[in-house]
């Protein structure tokens, strides 16, 4: 079974490998909607794959570090795309959350990226 637990994070960036024409090339913003699934049997005494609150305390570090942040000036984020935010985001979490299955990243209502790992 798979459960999941959705964030919102306020970031600017500015992607420096497109063409300075591309209005993505300017700073920006966006209100980042980031999914993260999680997947696993549900534990028969307490009825949870895993309780929301896990999800939440393994994300929160890395919360604190994008949220209201300029991408590009965190390392390791200097060309801070969805896909490159999706693949750091992994990079830093999946050491502490088991069963991590896929991490979604929305940066409008109608455009985003799901990566599921290596």
């Amino acid at each position: 079974m798979e459960v999941y637990k959705t964030f919102a994070i306020e970031s600017a960036r500015s992607l420096p490998k497109l063409p300075d024409e591309h209005p993505c090339h300017k700073v920006h913003g966006h209100s980042f909607k980031i999914t993260l699934t999680v997947e696993g049997e549900i534990d028969q005494t307490t009825g949870f794959v895993m309780d929301f609150s896990e999800i939440d305390t393994a994300f929160r570090p890395i919360h604190e570090i994008i949220d209201h942040a300029y991408l590009n000036d965190i390392k390791g984020l200097e060309n801070p795309s969805s896909e490159n935010l999706c693949r750091w985001i992994w990079k830093q979490i999946s050491p502490s959350l088991k069963g991590l299955k896929q991490i979604e990243i929305r940066e409008t209502e109608s455009t985003g990226c799901i990566y599921k790992g290596k």
